[in-house]
């Protein structure tokens, strides 16, 4: 796309998250005069650094080290998230502890009742051979997993009606213990949605682009730097070498356009368009006083959401787990990280909980000391810990349903855009559609570049 003049075209994005911060790098790489304004004092949105002081991390310096609102998975098929940090800069071997899809989970009885690892071998021969391969599976749940991704795989990951996955695994004639070992974790790892919610189509166009791609799509890549500095922090850098501004602290309560130009509150400049890069729920704030957006601006103040727990648990320097990543099943904690292999911060474990469900009812506190107790259980790690940390986030994701009706980055108002992981066609980067995408950082990322890509079309 022909770059254009850097002082001709201004635009505002309201919201420094993955999302804002993709579509701001687009436009700064075409030369666009890019402002970014973030409410908060970190970029990231709802995946960002949070400071916490009162958890030491026994990093080498001695010094507490940030922590994350969430943990979010990252694996080698994020194409544009990948893409854009080498854009910024990013050295992703420093950025990442990249290594071969490996799925383990570790049952009541504290042995590994599952184990899905991919070799290093081209595809299709890494997944085939994982597949046969898989642990904790007797020959009919192997045969009964193998058949049912081949299956999905001959008919191009597409279902003639999207259903629940709990639908499609009844349809498909898999196993309880299947399904509690392998699809229930995997669905709250991708999705962040119970089965019983969440859209199959959707998972399928996960597995399509990461089980069913080539061989280093499926690699799991661990960050070892916090989620602001994985990338918006890098983004906002090069946004600002490229003539571009950031405003942090600066909550954005209204717009008003008029005659082509648009206005943020509390800033005298006009701007040619406007991104809204927030979560749904303060978009649709943002959107209410235009009467064209009355019906989208419902739309998202009623959007369903579904929250993500991660409960920090510092235990002394030496204690680590046998994988950087281990699931449990059937338990209150699913993903289990551990930070001092991935972040130096060493004895430092993170337990990740995605979704609503029996945890939801729980006080921080007796969340903590139940995570604790299994983790001692299962796992044998120590009873004592020195200190603890849960963090939140309500409104983590969206809840990835079938029938959830997706809005596109054109809001039907001239020069007032969308962007965020929520909104649709998010695989359509290529120009080929390929189906929607979960809540995840690609999502948001591929939605921040689609918002940007809108935004330059329309100007020429």
């Amino acid at each position: 796309m022909t770059a254009l003049n850097p002082s001709s075209k201004r635009v505002a994005i309201i919201g420094g998250g993955y999302a804002g911060m993709a579509a701001a790098v687009e436009l700064a790489a075409a030369g666009v005069a890019v402002t970014v304004f973030e409410a908060g004092k970190v970029l990231g949105g709802r995946a960002r650094r949070v400071e916490r002081a009162s958890l030491s991390s026994h990093n080498t310096a001695n010094k507490p080290a940030p922590l994350d609102n969430g943990q979010h998975l990252v694996i080698g098929a994020y194409s544009e998230l990948l893409r854009l940090m080498r854009e910024c800069g990013v050295d992703l071997d420093a950025a990442f502890l990249r290594q071969p899809m490996r799925l383990q989970t570790v049952g009541q009885n504290g042995e590994p009742d599952f184990l899905l690892e991919c070799p290093r071998l081209p595809a299709p021969l890494h997944l085939a051979l994982g597949l046969f391969r898989a642990k904790g599976l007797n020959w009919s749940e192997r045969w009964a997993l193998i058949r049912t991704i081949q299956v999905a795989k001959w008919r191009g990951w597409r279902l003639k009606q999207n259903v629940t996955v709990a639908e499609w695994l009844r349809f498909q004639r898999q196993p309880e213990s299947l399904i509690s070992r392998f699809w229930a974790p995997l669905t709250l790892a991708a999705l962040n949605t119970p089965l019983e919610l969440a859209s199959a189509q959707v998972l399928l166009n996960v597995l399509r682009d990461s089980l069913g791609g080539r061989r280093a799509a499926s690699d799991l890549m661990l960050p070892k730097v916090d989620f602001t500095e994985l990338f918006p922090a890098p983004a906002a850098s090069y946004v600002q070498k490229k003539g571009g501004y950031l405003q942090l602290g600066q909550r954005i309560k209204g717009l008003v356009g008029n005659t082509g130009a648009w206005y943020v509150d509390g800033v005298d400049a006009a701007f040619d368009a406007v991104v809204i890069a927030t979560a749904p729920h303060q978009a649709a704030k943002l959107l209410s006083d235009s009467k064209q957006a009355t019906a989208l601006a419902q739309q998202l103040a009623a959007w369903p959401y579904q929250p993500i727990v991660t409960v920090y648990l510092q235990y002394e320097a030496e204690v680590k787990l046998s994988q950087p990543m281990l699931g449990l099943s059937d338990a209150y904690s699913q993903w289990i990280f551990d930070r001092g292999v991935t972040h130096g911060c060493a004895g430092l474990i993170a337990v990740v909980i995605s979704a609503q469900g029996l945890h939801s009812g729980l006080s921080h506190d007796d969340l903590a000391l139940a995570v604790q107790a299994e983790l001692y259980q299962r796992l044998g790690l120590p009873d004592l810990v020195l200190q603890q940390q849960v963090i939140t986030e309500k409104r983590a994701t969206f809840a990835c349903t079938p029938d959830l009706v997706r809005p596109t980055n054109r809001t039907g108002v001239a020069g007032l855009y969308l962007a965020g992981d929520y909104t649709a066609g998010l695989a359509a980067i290529s120009g080929k559609s390929r189906g929607e995408y979960p809540a995840t950082l690609e999502g948001a990322v591929r939605s921040g570049i689609k918002a940007a890509r809108s935004v330059l079309q329309d100007f020429q």
